[in-house]
Formats: C-alpha cells, sequence, structure tokens
C-alpha cells in the first residue's frame, strides 16, 4: 500500500527552546510502523517513482538504520539530511505481564514499588485513576486533562500541551467509538495530577501525550500512572506494541522492552534554496545544541525558564 503523503514539511529554525522562525518545503511524507518491520537500512533511498508535482523530495519518519547516519549526505541528485537519530523505543504487549517485570533489574523494581507505595500512601492508602475509552468519556478526560495541562511549563511557553479544540475532541470520540483510544488520569483525592493520551493505529498504542502536575514532580506521578497503563494493557491483552514514538528520555528507555535505532530522513532535491535551507537549519541545531549546554554549565536554563514561567 503506498502511504506517501504530500504536505508542506516545517523546519524550525529554533535557539534552545525558542522557535525563531520556520521555512516549509512541500515533501512527500511517510512514517514507518513497527507492525512493518522494516529492516534497518545501510542507506536510505529516494522513492523510485516520480515525485508528485511541485514537491520537493521526501521525508521518512521512524526509518531503521543499521549505523548512524551523516547529518547531511548526497545519494543521487538529492541531499540526504537526518537531522534527528534515536533509539526508537517500544513495549512488547505480546509477552505477559510476568515477562515484562522480569525484564526489569530487582533495583528498579524496587525503585518503581516504591514510588506507587509513596504515592499510595499520600493519597491514604489507595491510589485513584482512570481510564477512559467509550465516546461518552473523552470530554471528562479532555477537561480533567487540560487542567493538568495548563499548568506545565512547556504548554505556557511552546504551546505542546493536549490539545483541547473541538476538533481534536471530535476525533478522539470517533476513535473511542472503535476502541481506538485509551486514556488514563491519575488523581489526588478529586485533583487530577498527571494524564496519558494513546490513540491505536493497527493494534499499537501511540504514546502521543503525557502530562503532570509540577507539583507533583517529587511524587513521580508520570511514572506511577504509565505503570498502572501499562499493567492494565497486559490485563486487556488486546494490543500488541505500546510505541513511544521518536525521540528518547529516561521515562521512554526505563518502560521500554525493545529499542531500535532510528532517523528522521530528509531526502530533498539539490537546488539553491533547498541548500541554503538544509545547511541553515543544520547550522542553527548546532548552534542551538551548543547553546543549551553552555546554558546547562553555566546553572542559566533552569532560571531563564523560571523567568519566562513568570512573565508568562
Amino acid at each position: 500500500m503506498n502511504r506517501w503523503q504530500c504536505r508542506p514539511v516545517l523546519f524550525k529554525f529554533q535557539l534552545s527552546d525558542w522557535t525563531l522562525f520556520s521555512v516549509s518545503l512541500p515533501l512527500l511524507v511517510r512514517s514507518e510502523r513497527l507492525i512493518d518491520q522494516t529492516p534497518p537500512v545501510e542507506e536510505p533511498m529516494p522513492p523510485t517513482d516520480e515525485l508528485m508535482e511541485g514537491s520537493q523530495g521526501c521525508l521518512i519518519r521512524g526509518l531503521p538504520i543499521a549505523a548512524e547516519l551523516r547529518p547531511i549526505s548526497l545519494i543521487g541528485d538529492y541531499f540526504c539530511y537526518a537531522p534527528l537519530q534515536y533509539q526508537h523505543s517500544y513495549i512488547d504487549l505480546g509477552i505477559s505481564f510476568e515477562s515484562y517485570q522480569k525484564k526489569f533489574s530487582s533495583k528498579t523494581r524496587a525503585t518503581i514499588n516504591r514510588k506507587i507505595k509513596k504515592y499510595a500512601e499520600h493519597c491514604g492508602g489507595n491510589i485513584s485513576w482512570k481510564t477512559y475509552k467509550m465516546p461518552s468519556e473523552m470530554r471528562d478526560f479532555f477537561r480533567l486533562a487540560r487542567a493538568v495541562s495548563k499548568l506545565i511549563y512547556q504548554e505556557r511557553l511552546l504551546d505542546a500541551g493536549i490539545p483541547c479544540s473541538e476538533d481534536f475532541i471530535q476525533q478522539a470520540e470517533l476513535l473511542a467509538s472503535d476502541q481506538r483510544v485509551r486514556a488514563y488520569i491519575l488523581f489526588d483525592g478529586e485533583r487530577p495530577v498527571s494524564y496519558l493520551y494513546c490513540p491505536v493505529q493497527d493494534g499499537v498504542l501511540i504514546y502521543s501525550y503525557l502530562g503532570y502536575d509540577p507539583e507533583y514532580m517529587h511524587m513521580s506521578v508520570g511514572t506511577v500512572l504509565q505503570w498502572l497503563a501499562v499493567e492494565q494493557l497486559y490485563s486487556e491483552a488486546c494490543f500488541r506494541y505500546f510505541d513511544f514514538t521518536e525521540g528518547q528520555s529516561e521515562h521512554k528507555r526505563l518502560f521500554a522492552t525493545h529499542q531500535r535505532q532510528c532517523a528522521n530522513v530528509f531526502l530533498v532535491k539539490q537546488t539553491l534554496r533547498n541548500t541554503a535551507v538544509i545547511y541553515s537549519h543544520l547550522f542553527m541545531d548546532r548552534f542551538s545544541k551548543w547553546l543549551g549546554d553552555l546554558f546547562d554549565r553555566l546553572g542559566l536554563k533552569a532560571k531563564i525558564r523560571r523567568i519566562m514561567r513568570f512573565r508568562m
């Protein structure tokens, strides 16, 4: 099946967490899926079919690779640009929960159990949480999730919280009518403190939105909710994988059963404009990383974020 879609793709030029401006290129876009079991490639290849009119090339998200790629290389008449390379984490839900628990070291299991016990004690002995999967439950979930999301730094500064538009909620209700969404809220009494939202594609749960109230960071409520959700998913036994999608973090590595090296790969025609966009984006990305590391070493990044929170 041809899964290419032609659409404008934004190249964001950022300094640390702040987007300065964006440039758009029309590209064919495809995402590799876990169920495709795509073998790792040594060298990405452009589409063999003729590009759609106006398209400047293609973007392949989550392409399994055999080894780290050079950031920019030339393949025929195309630039091969791989700005994001990462360990793609996922959970195999086809094994038993007992087997899943064995993948953790005894020290890690003890740490997770201690966090759950600590939060249960905070809640008076019982943890209150809820699964949302029916169409009639979606609006209540988003009401509660948004109450948490609006407190998060990324939400206020980067507009990166869980969406609340009517179109998004209606899409969630449509997915729920076909049993293709799982959403979760963790409570402290009546107060929502963490949320997790996972649509389902081809029997795979997609890790789309996780957030928690910053006041509860010391209680690891995101970890607590993730553990409770995964345990329930194993008991349901109706999904193949839990996909943590692109990017990597300690949270993803902790819960994953498997990892595979992947990259987001752009294969873009060699034109003067495209050359300027690709090399400028690479330069800005490296400069942003250097600046972020410098701020970290000087202890400035946390101070800047606190100032931004105060002013917003």
